[in-house]
């Protein structure tokens, strides 16, 4: 059961009665009549062979108020994408997959990056981005979700209140971010989010007080939650990073969009879990460490636009302010833990702090030594200015997959 406390610059949408799901998903039947829904599935295919997709594609099925459902599919061979055919070909619903690995969109990739437009790098980031584009070809959702495909605690109320907040019409609010907390029956996970984004930001308060900016990314309780939704429209002006700055980014550009009141954060789950990543203690090229270091330059660089200067000295200081903030929030979460009977490893949450500790300052070398970076992929406003066809090209790209290979509607 959750609090109704408000807090920060952005509303937050409990979930305070636990009301029945089905009275929720009547209502977004209704909603659907004039608010059409388009649900984005970024998927890798080796998330097929694994519970958890599976688990949500039965979920899915019994969903009843979507319009769309749009599958990003990432790694696959061509025998690979014809057994995502028949994986998703149980959908009841509208569906289309985008096999980003096929002749035919790697083609339109490569279109692309002659103009300079197309994503630097793989990843969630680049799938995220082409489905959203597929969301505005294909024009059938005015309200559009996305969520992760590793929920291991998945059920099909993580969409109806994903939606709700952008599906009803009485609402005003162009885009919601998901939050759960990140708890299971033994321990608290949610490391990154836990140890490094909210003792960052509230170290950066300090530094730098009175920053509209850094109140509102303190306002959300879980900024790195993958799951979000929004109306249609948002789509074509958004500028979002292809690396694990996705989600802050993402954050970052509806703040420069949009007044904080169209924007909210909705609980959409009492237990979430999913793939966890490695800490990568010696590898900066994966794992949280990778992560911790884009998500830390993504802020960095938002600080940036706004006008703050850095220098080598500002990021030790960051770090040293850091630190000692985040030991304190080490105690208490475990102080948290020991309470209702969890177990959190010391050791290894602060082994975590002194990873992520020396990965502010080599975020902070980067972004000094690469001033020009742009890890922002163009936005779907300037690619289909620089070209007009776009659009249609790539939703005729994955029908002619579908014909090809025999998928269903």
């Amino acid at each position: 059961m959750g609090d109704f406390y408000q807090s920060g610059s952005i509303a937050t949408l409990h979930n305070l009665v636990d009301r029945p799901l089905e009275a929720l998903e009547a209502e977004l039947c209704q909603f659907s009549h004039t608010r059409p829904m388009s649900l984005v599935l970024p998927s890798l295919f080796s998330e097929l062979q694994g519970e958890a997709l599976e688990n949500i594609v039965q979920h899915l099925r019994k969903v009843p108020y979507l319009s769309e459902i749009v599958v990003g599919l990432d790694r696959a061979s061509e025998d690979e994408f014809r057994q995502a055919i028949d994986f998703f070909g149980r959908l009841p619903q509208h569906h289309r997959i985008l096999w980003n690995d096929g002749p035919r969109l790697k083609a339109l990739d490569q279109r692309l990056q002659q103009e300079g437009l197309a994503p630097q790098e793989a990843g969630k980031g680049r799938n995220a981005w082409y489905c959203l584009g597929y969301v505005q070809a294909s024009g059938k959702g005015k309200a559009i979700a996305l969520h992760d495909c590793d929920i291991v605690t998945y059920d099909r109320s993580l969409p109806a209140r994903l939606f709700y907040p952008v599906a009803n019409p009485v609402f005003s609010y162009e885009f919601c971010k998901g939050y759960y907390a990140r708890v299971t029956d033994k321990t608290i996970n949610g490391r990154v989010s836990r140890l490094l984004v909210t003792p960052l930001i509230r170290s950066l308060k300090k530094i730098y007080p009175n920053m509209e900016y850094l109140d509102y990314l303190d306002s959300f309780r879980y900024p790195l939650a993958g799951e979000f939704s929004m109306q249609a429209d948002v789509v074509s002006d958004l500028r979002i990073p292809s690396d694990w700055g996705l989600e802050i980014g993402l954050l970052s550009e509806v703040f420069r969009n949009y007044s904080c009141n169209r924007l909210c954060q909705v609980d959409i789950a009492d237990r979430y879990d999913h793939k966890h990543q490695d800490l990568s203690e010696h590898d900066d090229s994966g794992g949280l460490s990778k992560m911790s270091i884009d998500i830390t330059k993504a802020i960095f660089r938002k600080l940036a636009i706004n006008g703050v200067v850095f220098s080598n000295e500002t990021f030790r200081s960051i770090k040293a302010t850091y630190y000692r903030m985040a030991l304190d929030f080490v105690e208490m979460y475990n102080n948290d833990a020991l309470m209702n009977g969890l177990q959190l490893d010391i050791h290894r949450e602060e082994q975590a702090v002194e990873l992520f500790a020396g990965n502010i300052v080599k975020a902070g070398n980067i972004f000094l030594d690469n001033p020009m970076e742009t890890p922002f992929i163009p936005s779907w406003n300037r690619v289909v200015s620089a070209i007009p066809s776009i659009l249609c090209d790539l939703r005729e790209a994955v029908e002619a997959d579908r014909r090809e290979f025999g998928g269903r509607d």
